[in-house]
């Protein structure tokens, strides 16, 4: 005949939650999981129900009680902190000889391994639990890689967007980002100011001091014009030497007459690239939504055109805003 002590040594390699009670609830022996729970307090000695509070059956506060709740599931909880949810099953003993009763984490089994810093080894080798948290730990790697590559597909796609909308040399907004912000502008109907500005000469930097050397006044231009207007403005490259100035909310003359006349009087200061001088000058043409009835976008353009067409048959490096005369002269 098995005496306690053997049980208890079975019960340590088949159930390493359990706890063997005698007949009065005294704790005999306890799984080492279990006791792994509570490492510095002695749980062998001490009285079941001073160890744990059944939340479920609540009607349950002697060891009779206990053991009339043999093969219907406990939910229990320790009285100390951290008050840890287990579930538990009741199998009596022969002769009144007290009962085996198996604890289990149930749901709370994530916490617990985190908590307790539990491995496979504190489980039984049968235990689906170990299972089910490499089941876990997968699906989190998985989701936690989809969620790196989701974000890795975004930051591509607003790289993608924002190169497909920036113009290569200058880092200015292109033809296309403009004609999108012009649409944006009109459909919602903001007041704002369109600059189209020429370089003047330009070509002849091209031609004579090579490819390089316009580049490099591309780009000293582009950075201008970005510190002569505001942040919430728009410049964009358009064309060679072609760029576009767009103001929002902007529609006092003498305001963008100022910018105008910065812009011309910046630009006209000589380049030097690898020893060599650029001399380039700025036309400059100003349409204004408030010239428009029902302003459109290709409208507006158009008429900065005439008005920088008309700063040019003024002798270059000026500028003009966009008047009737110009259109009846086009």
């Amino acid at each position: 005949m098995m005496d306690l002590d053997q049980l208890g040594r079975m019960l340590e390699t088949l159930c390493p939650m359990f706890t063997l009670v005698d007949q009065d609830g005294r704790i005999l022996q306890v799984g080492p999981t279990l006791q792994k729970l509570r490492p510095d307090q002695p749980i062998v000695g001490s009285d079941f129900l001073e160890i744990f509070e059944l939340v479920r059956p609540r009607t349950v506060t002697t060891l009779p009680a206990l053991m009339a709740t043999a093969g219907t599931k406990l939910h229990l909880k320790f009285h100390d902190e951290p008050r840890t949810a287990l579930k538990g099953l009741v199998a009596p003993l022969p002769d009144d000889a007290g009962a085996v009763i198996n604890l289990s984490f149930g749901i709370s089994i994530l916490d617990a391994v985190r908590n307790y810093a539990l491995t496979s080894a504190d489980f039984s080798g049968t235990d689906l639990a170990i299972e089910l948290l490499y089941l876990v730990e997968a699906k989190s790697a998985a989701m936690e890689a989809s969620r790196s590559l989701n974000l890795r597909l975004q930051g591509a796609m607003l790289a993608a967007e924002e190169q497909a909308y920036t113009d290569t040399l200058t880092g200015l907004k292109n033809r296309r980002a403009m004609d999108h912000i012009l649409e944006h502008l009109v459909s919602t109907k903001s007041t704002f100011a369109l600059m189209h500005l020429d370089l003047d000469f330009f070509k002849a930097v091209n031609d004579e001091l090579g490819h390089a050397a316009g580049d490099y006044v591309l780009s000293q231009a582009a950075r201008i014009m970005l510190e002569e207007t505001r942040s919430d403005d728009t410049v964009a490259r358009i064309g060679g030497d072609e760029f576009v100035l767009i103001f929002k909310s902007l529609s006092s003359r003498a305001q963008l007459e100022r910018i105008a006349n910065r812009l011309i009087g910046r630009l006209q200061k000589p380049m030097v690239f690898e020893g060599e001088t650029c001399a380039i000058s700025a036309s400059i043409g100003t349409a204004l939504t408030s010239q428009f009835l029902s302003p459109k976008p290709a409208e507006i353009l158009h008429a900065a055109d005439l008005a920088l067409y008309e700063a040019k048959r003024n002798g270059r490096s000026c500028h003009r805003f966009y008047s009737e005369d110009a259109r009846a002269a086009e």
